[in-house]
Formats: structure tokens, sequence, C-alpha cells
């Protein structure tokens, strides 16, 4: 099941280290099937509060997102974006093809 890495980056410090780790994180991602659908955009906020731009990231399943954060290439260049900015990132499961709302009723029976 497709799973994703999402980030609310709420304030970042452009620089040489966010440069770096912009021309790196395309290679770390690759290996575990990982690639953009959104980076840096602007929310619409409907409900509630968001503060920042959002990154999604989609990963073939959870497995290959855990290990993709948890890799020596992307370890490597971590710090670089947590040393210049205010970021929270999530890792999340999708739901399958043909998902509906109420196959949540089922799960929690």
């Amino acid at each position: 099941m497709t799973a994703f890495g999402i980030a609310q980056v709420r304030s970042v410090t452009i620089g040489p280290d966010i440069a770096r780790y912009l021309h790196h994180i395309d290679s770390t991602l690759a290996p575990f099937g990982g690639r953009f659908l959104v980076h840096g955009a602007e929310a619409e906020v409907l409900e509630g509060n968001w503060e920042g731009a959002v990154v999604i990231l989609e990963f073939p399943d959870l497995e290959h997102a855990r290990a993709w954060y948890n890799s020596p290439g992307y370890q490597e260049i971590l710090p670089l974006r947590t040393q210049n900015g205010d970021t929270t990132v999530i890792l999340v499961d999708g739901v399958p093809p043909g998902y509906k709302a109420t196959d949540l009723l089922e799960k929690m029976r």
C-alpha cells in the first residue's frame, strides 16, 4: 500500500546547507522508490491552523519510506535541513484502491 512522507515547513533559512540538501535529496529517494508529489507549496487553510509550506513524498509502502528516512544517505544530509529550519515530518500509510470512507467502520469493529 502506498505510503507518504508529509512535512510542514514552518520556516527555513536558505543558504549553502539547504542548497546542498536540495542537491542531494533526490538521489536518496530513488533507491527506495520515493518521489515528490508536492514540494514547498503554500497550503490553502480551510479549517484549523497551518503555518508554512507543505512537502509530500510518495513511496511504494511504509517499509520503503522508513528505510529511506533511516538510510545512511538521507541521515547524512538530514542535519542540513534540521539545523536550518523548523519542520514537522510524519510518515503515513495510504489507502488501497477502491477504498471508501465507510471501510473505516469495518476496521473499527
